[in-house]
């Protein structure tokens, strides 16, 4: 059986949820902003410090395709009523998404 992310994989990180306001995230998915590009030694400084185990769910969500992710988002957003989640399981978001998971896929 194929291993996927769950709604206790997402909330487990929802603290990144305080880096960026709801409104801000919104105005970024429409515009498809590449956010790992503009983040980007921060990111790699994230990256390098990943324990086994969120390597694992990092490959995951990596070869996961968007739309059982936004699925995932989608039920984290039902279940915390948090901005953040249902702006990112919106369907029109999903190249925000593509974006940003492509540009993860060539820094690890």
């Amino acid at each position: 059986m194929e291993e996927r992310i769950t709604c206790d994989d997402v909330l487990e990180y929802q603290h990144f949820l305080k880096l960026v306001p709801p409104f801000l995230l919104g105005r970024m998915a429409k515009k498809n902003s590449n956010l790992v590009s503009k983040f980007e030694s921060k990111v790699r400084s994230y990256l390098a410090n990943l324990s086994e185990n969120q390597r694992k769910k990092l490959h995951i969500v990596l070869n996961s395709d968007v739309s059982d992710l936004q699925e995932v988002l989608g039920e984290a957003y039902r279940k915390t009523n948090k901005k953040h989640y249902k702006i990112l399981s919106d369907t029109s978001n999903r190249e925000f998404i593509e974006i940003n998971i492509a540009e993860l896929r060539k820094m690890v």
